[in-house]
């Protein structure tokens, strides 16, 4: 291999051209496609990565290189924190309300999923949220439901990966830790008892607003 850019017997140019890469790059970059800018297996250029992220760890650096959404990306690590957040303004950044992280955390378990079915499940209408997430990046049309009316299915994109750290949707936490208790459960069938009772009084749909 030597002469080429993966060259050298210590893997130490192809070191260094993963990282600048990665310095320059703004999303994570794959793999592949960095096997292929240093003309190595993928398999060597994922040990190379693993090697790095270990030593920057040993080092105690600042940074970590992490494995997101598919690809490799330099972050600030997470003990440094306090000190990231205290450089970022307030103002810098828009905050995603309650009811938009509700209904994101409902497609991103659901998905693929139409907005009436994120609507029945929220109890709300969620077209404005869904709205903002779309245009946040966090959420796409994905697919049409095949039934009546071919409506949107919406999913979680490549950004919302990203900004949680995720490799993928499997790395998700399980459902299983978020049950509510027996009491709340049980809340719950009464009010959806209540709810299919035909002599019930027809409330007015609330919205997000």
């Amino acid at each position: 291999m030597t002469g080429t850019p993966g060259g050298g017997g210590d893997g130490g140019e192809s070191r260094r051209a993963i990282e600048a890469v990665l310095i320059a790059a703004t999303e994570p970059v794959e793999p592949r496609f960095l096997a292929e800018l240093v003309e190595l297996p993928v398999d060597d250029v994922v040990a190379l990565c693993d090697a790095l992220a270990d030593e920057y760890e040993r080092d105690g650096r600042g940074f970590v290189l992490a494995r997101v959404a598919g690809g490799y990306r330099f972050q600030t690590h997470p003990e440094m924190v306090q000190y990231v957040e205290r450089f970022v303004l307030e103002g810098q950044h828009v905050r995603l309300s309650g009811p938009a992280l509700e209904t994101l955390a409902i497609v991103a378990y659901k998905q693929p999923i139409s907005r009436a079915q994120v609507s029945a499940i929220r109890g709300v209408d969620v077209e404005s949220t869904l709205t903002t997430l779309v245009a946040r990046g966090y959420v796409a049309e994905v697919a049409r439901d095949p039934g009546p009316g071919l409506a949107v299915l919406y999913g979680t994109t490549t950004l919302f990966l990203e900004r949680l750290g995720l490799a993928s949707l499997a790395s998700l936490p399980p459902l299983g830790d978020f049950v509510p208790d027996a009491g709340i459960v049980q809340a719950l069938e009464r009010g959806l008892r209540l709810s299919d009772d035909p002599t019930a009084e027809e409330s007015t749909e609330p919205t997000d607003g």
